[in-house]
């Protein structure tokens, strides 16, 4: 008889205390649960040990990298679901130990064992980067952190990012705008934060495949100098820059930030970058982007940022995040970051949140990866192109839900004299 998906509807409803909302699809053919509910496909036996050996989200991501896991329906409905169990549960939430208390829970996970099979841990997918969670951001831990993201493939990112090749939240005049539109207007709102004119010298920190370079010179008149860790970011954005006829004004260099020397510059971009610095290493960063600008200079920090947490000394990096996607990568509430630019001697004058606008960036290039899928996988690998599709769908959900958010904040190298040189009326920028 097949019943593989009965018995895990029941297993895991026992275990997580409230029953599943999604239906279950089993190796053995069977379904089980609410019947207009996105399908958890458990494809193999294996899938079921990732959870035990690893319980919660790394198990639940292993087994989908490896494609022993997979949703059948809506992938945003699915994942909504999910997340109640999984992400958004909540310090009241059971422990994993005191369940285990209960004679009833521990009857289940026996029951659970011998349906998985053998008990031998399946070996993590190779798409996992394996190191000590250590977060040290030191210079090479960071170059190696950076490959590990950015050093895909750039045709990769293109399927991905479309035209506009900018991997940071765009700038929606309306919801049904293009990508291409949505992006173009957020590389001119910064530089119109900025007060970028013609002559002036920008600094580009985490210039990835050189959009906010191209944009700031061939629109504004700028000379820039963009830096990036990832070799194939350089390589690519060197040959855009050529390619606009750009290189009399564009320098783009595989350079960290710390070793930039050749301040002062008028004003400094930092998109989307400053979620790699780590909290241990952010007001050194402030302070060398301080540094970097001259007195009146504009800085523009267009940074992610979570929710601030009660007790500050529990957050840890998201498992899956931190070993498929960002490694290293550190999120902070606004209130921090603007406190630590404040400290380095910033004078901060607007903080404005888009966070409403990476929910629509993130579907789209959701779309995007999907619309070209089997390209994708060929690209890079079937683990990979899984690893994207899930983080960023599940990163669009976050956006939505305000579990994570996404701010620019403009900040001034103010001069003795005290004259920021912004306009006095806030966000008529020029």
């Amino acid at each position: 008889m097949a019943d593989a998906a009965l018995r895990l509807r029941d297993l895991f409803g026992q275990l997580l205390g409230v029953p599943l909302p999604v239906r279950i699809r089993a190796w053995d053919g069977s379904e089980a649960g609410p019947p207009d509910a996105p399908a958890l496909v458990v494809r193999n036996r294996r899938a079921v040990r990732r959870l035990l050996w690893k319980p919660g989200e790394l198990g639940l991501a292993r087994a989908w990298v490896a494609g022993d896991l997979d949703i059948e329906g809506d992938l945003y409905t699915a994942l909504g679901l999910i997340s109640g169990l999984v992400w958004e549960r909540g310090e009241d939430a059971r422990t994993l130990f005191e369940a285990l208390r209960d004679p009833e829970v521990r009857a289940a996970v026996r029951r659970l064992i011998v349906l998985a099979g053998p008990p031998l841990p399946p070996a993590p997918p190779r798409e996992e980067v394996r190191r000590p969670r250590r977060h040290l951001h030191t210079k090479s831990s960071d170059k190696r952190a950076i490959s590990h993201h950015y050093d895909v493939g750039n045709d990769f990112y293109e399927i991905v990012l479309g035209p506009s090749m900018v991997y940071s939240c765009a700038y929606w005049p309306a919801p049904d705008s293009t990508l291409e539109t949505a992006q173009y207007d957020k590389l001119d709102l910064i530089s119109r934060k900025l007060g970028l004119k013609p002559g002036m010298r920008l600094l580009d920190v985490g210039c990835g495949w050189g959009s906010m370079a191209i944009h700031a010179a061939r629109e504004y008149g700028v000379s820039v100098v963009g830096v990036t860790l990832s070799q194939e970011q350089a390589a690519y954005a060197r040959k855009r820059v050529a390619g606009e006829g750009l290189t009399d004004r564009i320098e783009i260099r595989v350079q960290d930030y710390r070793d930039v020397e050749d301040g002062p510059y008028d004003a400094i971009s930092s998109i989307g970058m400053a979620e790699h610095v780590g909290a241990d290493r952010y007001l050194e960063y402030a302070e060398d982007l301080f540094r970097l600008l001259k007195p009146g200079g504009r800085l523009l920090n267009h940074q992610i940022g979570r929710r601030p947490q009660r007790d500050e000394s529990s957050y840890h990096v998201d498992e899956f995040i931190d070993a498929y996607v960002f490694p290293d990568g550190e999120l902070a509430p606004v209130g921090t970051t603007v406190t630590q630019l404040e400290r380095a001697g910033f004078e901060v004058r607007d903080v404005e949140s888009i966070r409403e606008h990476y929910g629509l960036t993130l579907r789209r290039w959701v779309a995007n990866l999907e619309g070209d899928w089997d390209r994708a996988m060929r690209l890079t690998s079937p683990g990979r192109a899984r690893v994207w599709r899930l983080y960023m769908a599940a990163c669009a959900l976050a956006f939505e839900r305000n579990r994570i958010g996404v701010n620019q904040v403009l900040a001034v190298r103010a001069p003795e004299s005290g004259a920021s040189g912004l306009p006095l009326r806030a966000r008529t920028w020029n």
